[in-house]
């Protein structure tokens, strides 16, 4: 056990949850963001620079000479790490501590992406990819488990959805240094596609420096035995905010919150809260997650076989199609975010779910109509992807908040994976087929799937969605702890 931290299933009073709602907005919570919320900026990075160099990595002169089938295949085995990478440290972050696990993860990405950069044959590629993958799956469990339980209640709906709107950042970042570095007038295809991934290492060496400043969840330390670890914090933290702001902190409100501690959760318990406690929500989660996994590997994956196949646009001009598709994914999540906290989690949820389904169908119509050029068609797919990119940082969100802080992390993993795993691979293999016979009629099927899944996610959040938005996490969902607790004691009073 940790030092100082407290004996086993021995149950404590604590304020700390209150403590860290109550405080107001400073630079203190800006650099948590700063410092985990870059994630998503990598993984939109990653990914964008990998389907832009896919066209290089197939020529000789790259020094791998991919055929096409290995190219779809390394991408396969990258999801697969970063869904093995959920799992795995998901239960490390909830078992040891977020702090230790985002450290953790982000220099697993940075070393095997840098790695990556040296491959000399097709294996050693998707090795080191399916390892740098592991990190990038590790990354989502311990940050949306630490943003979540370091960032006041309300404004934890529009701050979660800006960081999963930042992907979106990193796409274009991407989109531009394609255009840089796979130009051979600037730079060999030997190297160029090797800089980009020794760009995104030392943009992750940049930000572990960072994160070195973020404390640990004072909530994790709290339900881990460590309460004396837990009230320093949350008192070094309010003094940051304190001097920051220039102003004493509002008054504690509410009553304390009474937990057991333990260093460990044991997998039954975390089924039997998933399955026996909340089986609504995990429906819902499992709804929220894969439909919009669907729908953006479905979409976003072959959008430049739509182009180049439909259109006749040229595959050297396809990342001046994505930018504008990359600036309408960004601002749905910042410009909609607050409303999230403030008309509230339920209607914004499942309007931003119908919306972007029904406006998909409405879009797919006019495909098979086939009165739409190029440019239109990215027009209207940047305003359906502007509802849908919120309705996907949502689901993040909402997965992230509705279950027990000892199993959160575990939580997100596991609904991550399913929906990873799920979407990104029926996705593109059901569309890239659709696409490959040319046939209009055939694609627009596919859009009207994509759709009807979209608009049932909206019909389940309705139904089974929660009104988190202003709420402590611990009045979203009682600590397991606490629940054991007080099933214990009417247990015991019925006897």
């Amino acid at each position: 056990m940790s030092e100082g931290a407290a004996t086993a299933h021995e149950t404590v009073e604590s304020r700390v949850p209150t403590r860290m709602d109550r405080l107001p907005w400073a630079r203190w919570h800006w650099l948590v963001i700063a410092a985990l919320g870059i994630t998503w900026i990598l993984d939109g990075l990653e990914v964008t620079i990998v389907g832009n160099i896919a066209g290089i990595l197939v020529e000789p002169e790259s020094g791998l000479n991919f055929t096409e089938g290995q190219i779809g295949l390394a991408g396969g085995i990258y999801i697969a790490g970063a869904c093995t990478g959920a799992l795995f440290f998901s239960y490390l972050t909830d078992r040891f501590g977020r702090k230790k696990l985002f450290l953790i993860t982000l220099a697993v990405y940075l070393f095997f992406s840098f790695l990556t950069a040296f491959s000399w044959n097709f294996w050693s590629f998707v090795v080191f990819r399916f390892l740098a993958g592991t990190g990038i799956g590790g990354e989502y469990s311990a940050i949306y488990s630490a943003v979540d339980e370091l960032i006041p209640a309300r404004f934890r709906g529009q701050v979660a959805l800006a960081i999963s709107g930042s992907y979106w950042i990193g796409a274009m970042l991407g989109s531009g240094l394609a255009i840089i570095l796979l130009n051979e007038n600037i730079i060999s295809q030997f190297y160029g596609w090797r800089v980009a991934f020794w760009l995104g290492a030392v943009l992750g060496i940049c930000i572990l420096l960072i994160r070195r400043y973020v404390p640990e969840s004072p909530r994790w330390l709290l339900t881990h035995g460590r309460n004396e670890e837990a009230e320093e914090t949350t008192d070094a933290i309010e003094e940051q905010v304190r001097q920051q702001t220039g102003r004493e902190l509002p008054p504690v409100e509410g009553p304390p919150i009474a937990v057991e501690q333990r260093e460990s959760i044991g997998f039954g318990i975390i089924a039997k809260a998933m399955f026996q406690i909340y089986p609504k929500r995990t429906i819902l989660g499992l709804t929220l997650m894969g439909s919009q996994a669907f729908l953006y590997n479905a979409i976003f994956f072959t959008y430049a076989l739509v182009l180049t196949k439909f259109y006749g646009i040229e595959a050297g001009t396809v990342p001046y199609f994505l930018l504008p598709f990359a600036v309408g994914n960004v601002l749905g999540p910042w410009l909609l975010g607050r409303l999230f906290d403030t008309i509230g989690r339920v209607a914004m949820i499942s309007g931003c779910y119908f919306i972007s389904g029904a406006l998909l169908a409405g879009t797919g119509y006019l495909f098979y109509l086939d009165i739409l050029s190029a440019v239109t068609q990215t027009i209207l797919w940047v305003i359906v992807f502007f509802f849908a990119s919120a309705a996907a940082s949502a689901g993040y969100l909402t997965v992230s908040e509705v279950f027990p802080m000892e199993i959160r992390a575990m939580a997100i993993a596991l609904f991550y994976s399913i929906a990873t795993a799920l979407g990104g691979i029926s996705g593109p293999v059901i569309f890239g087929q659709l696409i490959g016979t040319g046939n209009a009629t055939n694609l627009f099927i596919a859009y009207l799937i994509g759709a009807g899944f979209m608009i049932f996610a909206a019909v389940v959040e309705v139904l089974l969605g929660v009104r988190a938005e202003g709420q402590s996490l611990e009045n979203v969902a009682t600590p397991l702890t606490a629940i054991e607790e007080a099933t214990g004691k009417s247990a015991a009073a019925s006897t």
